[in-house]
């Protein structure tokens, strides 16, 4: 035990723990969570730190990083993981059975706290949610047990801790589904945004409207900074995008794709057939620590002309800059998983993300911004998403609908009446 917090993904907000628990097993977190409550001390978890929803004042932080066991089984197709599993490490260890996991878009991300969220894979629209391939759940619970968790066992708890976050203990180690994918079609195509950004995503929308449930994709549009460091095409640019993963031909993928070339000349275009391995080229989330604060909006549907008035208050004259993606949802994440569980939102057609860094930006502009955004969105808002929001800890209303919810909120008064994982049920005090 050490009161020296470890770093994290995140920068932007403050760790400071009463104590720090190095966790190497199971055995240490049912230590540490039992003699938190003992003390009467909140718990709060942390693996590498990409989705802390906010600043950590007092009580116990439970480190996982060093859970990093990954066992893959290729005839049943899973793969156990233990917390502190980065789904880079889940990759690299089922490629070579010619299997994959329902992976986010960036490799360095914790896997067991992404799929605790819900989890929206890369191949999202083909598969599903991340949490849907959940088969059992190694959890410690408030009253410090050490709980297997599964459809036969615990079966409320094994549909809450499957889209409902972290909100009812921590877990130490979780069995996964692997879906066979050796390779894929996939990739991004970039246009500059400067008077063409809303053509781009009215083309996009329509776009999506054509493809078939085993093509996922995502728009993002981005105000590069003018930095020596970057590409000159996208130095200092507003640049609109389309990320594709598909694990068709390469041949039909290069026919699907044929519109988005058609939207006009390309600034970069990496479309191609890749292994597995390289998935995370489609989408090239930074790869080192940084300051971060986003939000996200579940939607319905979304038009054309909403769809620019977005880009237009996000873009190159937005108070600070925001990175905005787009996710196109439907397919296999409207279908109910063979084991119901907590995800919601089923229904929905998109996700939109908002992201800004905040070196040099205060979190209460930000919060400004996107309180606009959400505004211009809130007649086809359904909710937002409980793994895409990164600082605002202190806002838990919409993760979830009124029904999910309530179910949520009483499994939490069974299993954790002295709120040791947080308060109201909503996202927990801790991260990915």
């Amino acid at each position: 035990m050490t009161t020296t917090a470890p770093s994290g993904f995140q920068t932007g907000f403050a760790i400071h723990p009463d104590l720090v628990v190095e966790a190497a097993g199971a055995e240490d977190v049912r230590s540490a969570v039992a003699d938190a409550a003992a003390r009467g001390l909140p718990v709060h978890v942390h693996a590498t730190g990409h989705g802390q929803p906010g600043a950590i004042e007092g009580g116990v932080l439970i480190s996982t990083r060093r859970m990093d066991s990954v066992e893959i089984d290729p005839v049943r197709r899973t793969a156990r993981i233990g917390a502190g599993v980065t789904w880079g490490q889940v990759i690299e260890a089922a490629v070579p059975y010619g299997l994959a996991p329902l992976n986010g878009s960036s490799p360095s991300v914790g896997a067991v706290s992404y799929t605790l969220g819900g989890g929206l894979p890369i191949l999202a629209r083909e598969f599903g949610y991340a949490a849907d391939h959940v088969h059992a759940l190694d959890v410690v619970t408030a009253d410090g047990a050490l709980r297997r968790v599964a459809p036969a066992v615990e079966p409320d708890l094994f549909w809450a801790l499957r889209g409902g976050g972290h909100r009812l203990g921590v877990v130490t180690a979780m069995e996964i589904g692997l879906v066979g994918a050796e390779r894929l079609y996939g990739g991004s195509i970039a246009f500059h945004g400067d008077g063409t950004a809303a053509e781009v995503a009215g083309r996009y929308l329509e776009w999506t409207r054509t493809v078939p449930d085993t093509l996922t994709s995502s728009l993002a549009a981005i105000r590069y900074p003018d930095l020596p460091q970057l590409p000159e095409p996208l130095r200092g640019r507003y640049v609109v995008s389309v990320r594709v993963a598909y694990t068709g031909s390469a041949a039909e993928g290069e026919r699907l794709v044929a519109p988005l070339r058609a939207i006009g000349p390309a600034v970069a275009d990496s479309l191609r057939e890749m292994t597995y391995a390289d998935s995370h080229t489609i989408h090239s989330d930074p790869p080192f620590p940084h300051a971060y604060y986003g939000d996200s909006v579940v939607l319905d549907g979304l038009d054309g002309d909403l769809a620019a008035r977005v880009l237009e208050l996000t873009g190159p004259k937005a108070p600070m800059m925001t990175v905005v993606q787009l996710n196109h949802l439907g397919g296999a994440l409207a279908a109910r998983p063979a084991v119901d569980n907590a995800v919601p939102y089923r229904e929905a057609g998109f996700l939109l993300r908002l992201l800004s860094p905040l070196d040099g930006t205060d979190v209460a502009s930000v919060r400004a911004l996107y309180a606009e955004v959400a505004g211009l969105l809130a007649p086809g808002a359904l909710g937002r998403s409980l793994g895409f929001s990164f600082g605002g800890g202190d806002r838990t209303e919409g993760f979830h609908d009124a029904r999910t919810q309530k179910r949520l909120a009483g499994l939490v008064s069974r299993h954790d009446p002295a709120s040791l994982f947080g308060g109201s049920y909503g996202i927990s005090p801790g991260g990915r």
